[in-house]
């Protein structure tokens, strides 16, 4: 993959949550390009190119970290659909979340999530969570070519 065309979606309707995630990113240098949408009907517009991200270079992100309880479409819809698509599934979907409801865990990992992390409370735990979630998903992780 080129390293140049790294993309992480943050799908995230709480603007400070999506601040902070945001910066604990940046701080690593992990992507070129963190794209945040605001809900769930915004990601799979984004990831099947459809309404305000029609026409964009139809390459898939490295990474989607995803809320749960969201507007419009909630992330565990997002994340069956991602994960039923065989063009997207082999895409990583990390669940990020402040919910430690055990059904919204056993969901998400029954629909396919590669990992679920409630967002702690602390900010310097919030910052160090989401840095080694993307040091470990954008920069380890070897993810297959995309199917087309």
């Amino acid at each position: 993959m080129n390293v140049n065309l790294k993309k992480i979606l943050l799908v995230e309707d709480n603007p400070n949550d999506a601040e902070l995630t945001l910066e604990a990113l940046a701080d690593k240098n992990l992507a070129n390009e963190i794209i945040w949408l605001k809900d769930g009907q915004e990601a799979l517009d984004f990831l099947y190119c459809t309404d305000a991200w029609e026409g964009r270079e139809k390459i898939n992100p490295v990474l989607i970290l995803l809320d749960i309880k969201m507007p419009r479409v909630d992330g565990l819809q997002v994340l069956k659909r991602v994960k039923e698509d065989p063009k997207l599934r082999t895409i990583p979907v990390v669940i990020l979340t402040s919910s430690r409801e055990e059904s919204d865990l056993i969901e998400g990992y029954s629909s396919g999530a590669n990992a679920f992390v409630v967002k702690p409370v602390n900010f310097a735990e919030f910052m160090h969570s989401v840095s080694s979630l993307g040091v470990f998903w954008a920069m380890l992780n070897e993810v297959p070519p995309t199917v087309i």
